[in-house]
């Protein structure tokens, strides 16, 4: 039966996300996508004129390809993918999965090398630097399962959270894009002995309001590498690399991870950190705003963009917002500042701008839950 929530959002993925032009090529990669949802997407691209080329993936397949692999054929896999995405003007990763833990078992140097050898050659460097992209979440019993709700109570929030007016967020975003670019000194305050400072002096902020992610609601930048100093405890439990971790807290010093310690795996915990020189220091700094995502559920893309929340990304840096730090990984953990998850504070260069969750300085008001419609 077709459903008129996929039309809507397929064209909102092909029109506002990637900005599909007459005569474009776009791929689709699909994981675990109901066909129907792949079809509206291929429908919405040939509307606009462009040319769509799809790729079906399984996660279970991808598990045993990636697990079982060996770098002669992650080499090979890379330069033919490479090829593919140089041949693309835009992108769509539409993520579907059953089970958050399938990349679990795979062993921790396949899926560092996997990483190094295929995530960064297609995707990194190739796919986010010269394509119009957009990656998208998509919803499944195992994700409603995961946010304490029904199929049809989620797949109804998913579609809230997904259609939203993006535009209407996108200029209030600016006002908090002009406050950050103006600012220097950062100082968080959160829960637990959560007290953090560090520089985003004369690197960019960019909102994300539909373009690159769906669901969106962002504005990131980066600490200046070298001045992050103090305690960080992230109170949003996370999954990376296939494997799960609670209440994460991170000691930096001249803004390197000094100290790392989680409720579980641990030793994974160290293992990330230790990929490379880069996985000790912070690529990103965001703050979140998207007001129908209110609780975790162990997915990133709609984690990152809890309202009142804020992530802090240990690994590579975006080339639109370069502190210059280079790794394989990119982890972005979140903390929650809102009142019933423990209250907050962001502070630019000693001013107050959000506390316990919502702005209270009358430019960034507008993006509140209440005035962005949650």
């Amino acid at each position: 039966m077709h459903d008129p929530r996929e039309t809507k959002l397929a064209e909102l993925l092909v029109n506002h996300s990637t900005r599909l032009q007459p005569g474009e090529h776009i791929l689709i990669e699909a994981f675990d996508i109901p066909p129907s949802m792949v079809i509206e997407a291929v429908r919405a691209a040939r509307k606009a004129g462009g040319h769509p080329h799809v790729i079906h993936r399984d996660a279970r397949v991808m598990s045993v390809l990636v697990g079982e692999g060996d770098d002669e054929q992650f080499d090979r896999w890379a330069d033919h993918d490479l090829h593919r995405m140089k041949d693309m003007d835009a992108y769509l990763g539409l993520r579907g999965g059953f089970n958050i833990n399938e990349m679990s078992d795979v062993p921790r140097d396949r899926m560092q090398s996997w990483g190094k050898k295929y995530g960064q050659s297609v995707h990194m460097q190739e796919r986010v630097k010269n394509t119009k992209w957009c990656v998208l979440r998509w919803p499944t019993s195992s994700m409603a399962q995961l946010a304490g709700q029904s199929t049809d109570s989620f797949e109804k929030f998913y579609f809230d959270v997904c259609t939203l007016d993006y535009a209407a967020m996108d200029a209030a975003a600016a006002k908090l894009r002009d406050r950050m670019n103006a600012t220097d000194r950062v100082h968080l305050l959160g829960p637990g002995d959560t007290d953090l400072k560090f520089s985003i002096k004369d690197i960019p902020a960019v909102p994300c309001c539909g373009s690159h992610n769906i669901p969106d609601g962002e504005c990131f930048t980066a600490p200046v590498r070298d001045s992050v100093n103090g305690v960080i405890h992230f109170n949003t439990p996370t999954i990376y690399q296939g494997t799960s971790f609670k209440n994460i807290r991170l000691t930096f010093k001249d803004g390197k991870i000094v100290e790392a310690t989680s409720d579980q795996n641990q030793e994974s915990l160290a293992a990330i950190f230790d990929t490379d020189e880069g996985a000790r220091y912070v690529g990103e700094f965001a703050i979140g705003f998207n007001p129908y995502v209110l609780e975790p559920m162990m997915d990133i893309l709609f984690d990152e963009k809890i309202a009142g929340s804020l992530h802090f990304t240990p690994g590579q840096a975006y080339e639109d917002a370069d502190n210059g730090n280079r790794s394989d990984i990119h982890w972005d953990l979140v903390l929650i500042q809102r009142e019933d998850y423990g209250g907050g504070e962001i502070r630019f260069d000693d001013e107050t701008i959000r506390k316990d969750g919502l702005f209270i300085v009358d430019d960034l008001k507008a993006l509140n839950p209440d005035a962005l419609g949650g």
